[in-house]
């Protein structure tokens, strides 16, 4: 990814809602390193931010309502939460949750796109959103999974502006000339039980010895470390409590532009 920090229309934070919190905290941990600190306000329901070093980067929570299953979601910065809400309404999305404000942190609206991926929009104030990107540990790729290609690209290209990199199989969204995540389209071999979703990927420093740090958590191995185009390797990998995430080798990108 080549944003370095929020910019309106990109990525600017990822959280995991959970079924259980406190085994999701060990899990990650041991996983990327992170310290984590729960809000104790009881209106913060339990919000957990999750630190490198001094660096937000994160965040888990319980999730929202009863058989909810856990699940990342990607927030995207906008500078008006209502207008873009409005905006994805009128493309065909549907709105989930508010706008509604966050203490004296932002706004925040979770949208479904019209096949059913989740994702929210975040309007900054106190909080802008990670303080890193593309570190191990961090964010680094976001990915849509779906099986309407031109609709998503047409949907989100409305709602905010993106554009696409031409691709037969992987066009690549970009925002201000900046690439920061790609469509893949899923075909008849994905279960058609899986749903449209937003997967993030967070960058590492060994895919391979993440890929093993996360089994021995108790985690599965969706797609085990693989090089894939442009000599990057990536993982995907479900958490002990379903969630679904991917990792990918930090320094890859710049690699691959090199080449």
């Amino acid at each position: 990814m080549k944003l370095t920090a929020p910019v309106p229309g990109g990525p600017c934070w990822i959280e995991l809602s959970t079924s259980d919190v406190p085994a999701a905290k060990s899990f990650y941990t041991a996983l990327f390193g992170w310290q984590t600190e729960t809000d104790p306000r009881e209106e913060a329901g339990g919000y957990t931010m999750a630190h490198l070093g001094d660096a937000r980067v994160a965040a888990l929570s319980p999730v929202y309502r009863p058989g909810q299953p856990p699940a990342w979601t990607v927030s995207f910065a906008v500078e008006d939460a209502d207008s873009v809400a409005e905006k994805a309404k009128a493309a065909g999305g549907s709105l989930l949750a508010g706008p509604m404000e966050v203490f004296e942190e932002g706004r925040f609206a979770v949208l479904e796109d019209p096949s059913g991926a989740v994702f929210s929009l975040w309007q900054g104030r106190a909080f802008a959103g990670a303080d890193l990107f593309n570190e191990p540990g961090a964010l680094g790729w976001t990915e849509l999974v779906t099986r309407e290609r031109e609709q998503a690209l047409a949907f989100y290209a409305d709602v905010f502006g993106w554009t696409a990199r031409a691709s037969e199989t992987y066009p690549q969204w970009g925002v201000g000339g900046e690439d920061f995540g790609g469509l893949l389209t899923m075909d008849e071999n994905v279960p058609p039980e899986v749903p449209p979703h937003w997967l993030p990927y967070i960058a590492v420093a060994d895919v391979d010895a993440t890929a093993a740090t996360a089994q021995s958590g108790g985690g599965d191995l969706l797609m085990p470390p693989t090089d894939i185009a442009h000599s990057r390797r990536i993982a995907l990998v479900r958490d002990p409590q379903g969630a679904v995430f991917g990792i990918y080798r930090a320094g890859d990108e710049e690699q691959s532009r090199a080449g």
